[in-house]
């Protein structure tokens, strides 16, 4: 691990090379339905910021994450299924074809999982932390995963992907989970 600018201009050799495990935001925080902003600089700046993200990601476990459902609302999302990670800035969509139903989950909706049809592949372009042009695509978990995260930097959960009265059973669930008390 090489040593990290906090971007102040903070000398490095004195700082722990800690990374951070962020908390993961869930349902009901506004930060997961507001549309996070574009990044406009790319820089070596946002390297902590990844390198945590991933960290976060395998801690949970999970796949895919993106910024807001760590409290930053920017267009950033780190993904890993299986074939290393990888970050994408600003992605967007260009391609989706077939349909894949799978029961899909959310860090941010911890617990849970429901079966959601999706296209089956998905092919997005956005940038890398140089800010070079990159494209990304693939079928079944990959072409999920650019989905949902997109999603996600859109301020849409996978609730929003399920059927209507899926969906309002899944939100009286998610209320009555939120109501019982905590052992403590």
């Amino acid at each position: 691990m090489r040593p990290r600018d906090p971007g102040m201009g903070v000398p490095t050799a004195n700082l722990p090379p800690s990374m951070a495990i962020f908390p993961i935001r869930v349902f009901g925080d506004p930060v997961l339905r507001t549309p996070a902003e574009p990044v406009e600089e790319f820089s070596s700046a946002y390297e902590r910021l990844i390198e945590d993200m991933l960290e976060t990601m395998y801690e949970a476990p999970g796949v895919g994450l993106a910024a807001p459902q760590i409290g930053i609302s920017k267009q950033i999302f780190v993904a890993d299924v299986g074939e290393g990670p990888f970050v994408m800035f600003n992605p967007e969509i260009l391609e989706t074809r077939d349909t894949w139903s799978f029961d899909e989950g959310c860090l941010s909706v911890p617990g849970y999982f429901w079966e959601i049809e999706r296209p089956g592949f998905a092919k997005a372009r956005g940038f890398d932390i140089d800010g070079n042009e990159i494209e990304v695509s693939g079928d079944e978990l990959m072409g999920r995963v650019l989905q949902h995260e997109i999603d996600h930097l859109a301020g849409m959960l996978l609730l929003e992907r399920l059927p209507r009265r899926v969906r309002k059973q899944a939100l009286r669930d998610l209320r009555e989970d939120a109501m019982r008390p905590t052992d403590r």
